[in-house]
């Protein structure tokens, strides 16, 4: 199943970057890219805003960029009509993948703690696999005509767009399989949604919506280099297989979030 999804995304990915192309002749160019880098997973393992969590529960993210660039014609090679919207905006579209292992951090897991639950905690692990397809559309406040035309300079930007993921979730024990009063802590052990208890070890999908904040640097007449900090919200609390009621559990009924930060090569094709 996960590799079914996986050729689907790739399959509109694919799709996308191909009905962009055909839109170049209405004056649009193109830039092709790849983005890497750490990604910290905000989730229900350890102890909520708890720093040495976010940063120990942390994985890697790759993946492939396509923008369209309205202020140039890669037929003409020519600048489009100058407006305001084509020297300060592109569209960029996205398909990636993070992967991100989890463990119990903080108070209730520490040495000192010797309880059935602190050691339930520290046998438990799990992790999560996310491929996501989306798009964004990223402001600079900075003309565009003016970064591309000078290597050496720099172009920050800020984005705003929406992503749709497919997720692939483990938590398991090494006391034993989960799903027992003898290796999983209680919390975990109580139905949430329509599950039996508040831990899951399946697939599924869900939208996001995703912000980033970040730079190019010209490199050369036709290759920027790109750092980018995103923050990306799930409207969900399953993906990283853990959602204790949040009835009975106050601490975590917030729903799954990650910040990613990225170094990326982008091309611009003539």
């Amino acid at each position: 199943m996960l590799r079914n999804n996986w050729l689907t995304l790739c399959s509109l990915f694919i799709l996308l970057v191909i009905s962009s192309k055909i839109n170049a002749q209405f004056g649009l160019s193109h830039e092709i890219g790849v983005i890497a880098g750490p990604v910290a997973f905000q989730s229900d393992y350890g102890e909520r805003y708890d720093l040495s969590t976010n940063l120990k529960n942390s994985g890697i993210g790759i993946g492939i960029i396509h923008y369209l660039n309205f202020s140039y014609k890669a037929e003409c090679n020519c600048y489009t009509p100058e407006t305001y919207f084509n020297d300060h905006f592109k569209l960029r579209t996205e398909l990636s993948y993070n992967k991100t292992e989890f463990k119990h951090h903080g108070e209730w897991v520490a040495p000192d703690k010797t309880s059935l639950g602190a050691d339930q905690l520290r046998a438990m692990s799990g992790n999560s696999a996310v491929t996501n397809l989306g798009v964004q559309l990223e402001y600079f406040p900075l003309s565009i005509r003016d970064f591309t035309a000078r290597v050496g300079s720099f172009g920050p930007f800020i984005s705003l767009g929406g992503q749709f993921s497919y997720y692939n979730t483990e938590a398991y024990s090494t006391m034993g399989s989960l799903g027992t009063p003898l290796t999983t802590f209680p919390k975990y052990l109580t139905p949430t949604d329509d599950r039996q208890y508040g831990f899951s070890t399946e697939s599924g999908s869900v939208w996001s919506i995703v912000t980033s904040v970040g730079t190019r640097y010209k490199l050369a007449p036709l290759s920027d280099l790109m750092v980018d900090l995103r923050f990306q919200y799930y409207f969900s609390d399953w993906v990283d297989g853990l959602k204790p009621n949040p009835t009975l559990y106050k601490e975590n009924k917030a729903n799954d979030w990650l910040v990613w930060f990225n170094v990326g090569y982008i091309y611009y094709l003539q």
